[in-house]
């Protein structure tokens, strides 16, 4: 079996992924705290909801497996990319 290598701009978007999901968790938090748990699990499972949707795409169009489950989160969270300097 042999591994599939990533190209370069695939693994870079998972580190603006990871920024994405900080600032997501973060903000669940702030509502939490500002609005209520009820409001913050409205947030939650919007996100919850898109990397679903992102998820179903990508074992449809694009692979399956763990590459689906990547795929998914750098859709839903690789907006990361464009908060960090």
């Amino acid at each position: 079996m042999t591994q599939r290598t990533e190209p370069e701009d695939e693994r870079a978007d998972v580190g603006g992924a990871h920024i994405g999901l900080a600032v997501t968790v973060a903000f669940v938090a702030v509502i939490a705290f500002s609005a209520g748990a009820q409001w913050a699990l409205v947030v939650a499972e919007a996100a919850g909801g898109w990397f679903l949707l992102a998820l179903g795409f990508a074992w449809t169009f694009v692979d399956r497996g763990v590459e689906a489950v990547k795929h998914a989160y750098r859709l839903t969270f690789g907006w990361g990319d464009y908060v960090s300097p």
